[in-house]
């Protein structure tokens, strides 16, 4: 399941990932949307998006889905390996650039992992 063609709505959910620094959440991008594309809809090209490897998505506290834009991920295999930060004052969401390095196990192969950082931001402190 990929994207298969650019939609007007595909290339407005787009231009907002890329105007913001931040990681979104669904909610957060159907605020900012145009209201005539519908939830359904964008549920669906967030789920696109992140199987063609243009975001990828993570939990954060409350167990709220939230995503950014990928850096050098593809479709079906994402290379993204960074933490992400949680404000716990003001609730911002942001990615951290370092890359964490998996550890490897003779008992498992670790395919991925998530890290969430919590504590307050520059803004808030």
């Amino acid at each position: 399941m990929g994207v298969v063609r650019k939609t007007k709505h595909l290339e407005q959910v787009l231009r907002v990932f890329l105007q913001s620094s931040d990681a979104l959440s669904a909610g957060m991008l159907l605020d900012v949307l145009d209201k005539e594309i519908n939830k359904s809809t964008v549920y669906r090209m967030l789920d696109k998006l992140e199987d063609d490897g243009v975001i990828h998505s993570f939990l954060t506290m409350g167990q709220i889905r939230f995503y950014a834009l990928c850096k050098g991920c593809s479709s079906g295999r994402h290379v993204d390996s960074h933490a992400h930060f949680q404000c716990t004052s003001c609730k911002r969401v942001s990615c951290f650039s370092e890359e964490i390095v998996l550890p490897t196990s003779e008992r498992a192969r670790i395919t991925s992992a998530q890290v969430l950082l919590t504590g307050q931001c520059e803004s808030c402190l």
